[in-house]
Order: structure tokens, then C-alpha cells, then sequence
């Protein structure tokens, strides 16, 4: 089994934000260009007791964006992130695996916000503070703004939607695709909020979660590369507790 697994980015439209239960990090002020160098860098990182995020250029150990467990106990470390200065959608890579094992995505945005978390099954018992890291990847996912639920539809391959307001799509890679794009839409105005949960490349160990947080008729979306999609399911949250979902299907 590989040690890591890849792929990420998040876009919507213009709307108010619902209701969260803890307060989101501050939008990243614009800032200058980082220099070529930086890009040779290495990894940029954050630790809690049990987990490491770390953000990374492509010829480093920790290209894209990246999560290891720490820490031999029942708990499993994750990462939480937002692209692109964007916090209308936010990504959560659960690490599944044992310690000393990493999963992450490759496919990050031009502007990083992340953090590292500890969570117990799906209950988060404590994280870090936010670090926002620029320009560290030579080719940045760009954020596509104003992706609606049919858009989404429209571009995708497979689509499933629980009773109420989640939706998850995707197209998978083919012969005239190069990625894997995962969407996640909220299609109802209401104080719930859409999630979208899948594995990648048959792995089990990871889990990858993308939460649409700027309401009705807005989509996230994830980039995986040529990983495929190997089970999914929609979902829907009053802030942290699960009020709808599906079974999870096989692709």
C-alpha cells in the first residue's frame, strides 16, 4: 500500500457563510511573491501531541499537503485546510493508518491554510492553531468560482444526494480527462451543511471529506490526480453531528 494518497481544491459562489460551530481562521493577507528558491524549500509544518501536518514543494519528502500519525494509541491524526485564502469550503484528510504513516494530497492551492487535528473515531478531542503558507507549490490549483449543483452535474460522471441538501459528483479519469474531481453542493437553504466523504486508489486508510460551507446552491471541489474514487457518500451536518447520509457505495 502506498504511503500517501493525493488530490485537492474547493470553489463556490458568492454567498453568506452558514452557521459554524467554531470560529474559521482568518482570511491569508495578500502577500508578495515568494522568491523561485522558496520552491525548493523544505516542508512547511505543524505538530500537536499525536499528529504533523505539513505543507511542501514538489522535490520535497512532503510534496502537496500531508498528515502523519504520531503517536501509537487509539486516535488518528488528521489535517484541516483551506485553499486559496477561500473559506467557503474546507478539506479534512483523516489518517487511518498506524504511526509513522502519512496520507495527504498533492494537488494544493496557491495559498495554504491548515492545521493538524486529533480526532477520536469522529469526534475531534484537540487540534493546533492555523498556519497559512504561500506560493510553495510550482503549479497551484486555481479556484474555479460560481460552480452551481447542476454545473457539477454537468461535468460529472456519477452523482449521489441524500434526502435534503447534500449532493456528491465526480468524474473520474479517463481517456480524454486528466483528473479525478470530486464536487461537493449544498442544494438546500437551510442551517446544515453539505459534506461529500470518499476514499481514493482503493486505500481504506484514508479518508478524504470535503465541507461546503457558503450555502445554497454552492459546490466544493477536489482534484486527485489519476486516483480514482473507490467508495463515496453524501453527507449532511448540523455543525459537527451527521443529521442525513447514505450508505457508502463502490465505485
Amino acid at each position: 500500500m502506498a504511503a500517501t494518497v493525493f488530490g485537492a481544491d474547493g470553489a463556490a459562489a458568492k454567498t453568506e457563510p452558514a452557521p459554524q460551530a467554531e470560529p474559521r481562521p482568518p482570511v491569508p493577507a495578500v502577500a508578495a511573491s515568494t522568491p523561485a528558491a522558496a520552491v525548493e524549500a523544505e516542508p512547511e509544518c505543524v505538530r500537536i501531541k499525536g499528529a504533523e501536518a505539513c505543507v511542501g514543494p514538489d522535490g520535497s519528502d512532503r510534496p502537496g499537503i500531508t498528515i502523519e500519525d504520531t503517536a501509537n494509541d487509539d486516535l488518528h491524526a488528521t489535517v484541516e485546510y483551506y485553499l486559496n485564502g477561500y473559506l467557503g469550503t474546507k478539506y479534512v484528510i483523516h489518517n487511518l493508518g498506524r504511526k509513522g504513516e502519512i496520507r495527504g494530497n498533492r494537488e494544493i492551492g496557491k495559498i495554504v491554510t491548515f492545521r493538524a487535528a486529533v480526532y477520536e473515531g469522529n469526534h475531534r478531542v484537540r487540534f493546533g492553531r492555523w498556519k497559512t503558507v504561500r506560493n510553495i507549490t510550482k503549479y497551484p490549483i486555481k479556484r474555479e468560482t460560481r460552480v452551481t449543483p447542476a454545473a457539477a452535474r454537468s461535468r460529472s460522471k456519477v452523482c449521489t444526494s441524500t434526502k435534503g441538501a447534500s449532493t456528491l459528483c465526480f468524474n473520474e479519469q479517463g481517456p480524454n480527462d486528466r483528473n479525478t474531481v470530486v464536487f461537493a453542493c449544498d442544494t438546500s437553504a437551510d442551517q446544515y451543511q453539505a459534506r461529500a466523504e470518499y476514499f481514493i486508489a482503493g486505500d481504506p486508510t484514508a479518508r478524504f471529506e470535503i465541507h461546503q460551507l457558503a450555502g445554497v446552491n454552492t459546490c466544493g471541489k477536489a482534484e486527485h490526480g489519476d486516483l480514482a474514487v473507490s467508495m463515496y457518500r453524501a453527507s449532511l451536518f448540523d455543525h459537527n453531528r451527521r443529521v442525513a447520509t447514505r450508505l457508502y457505495k463502490y465505485n
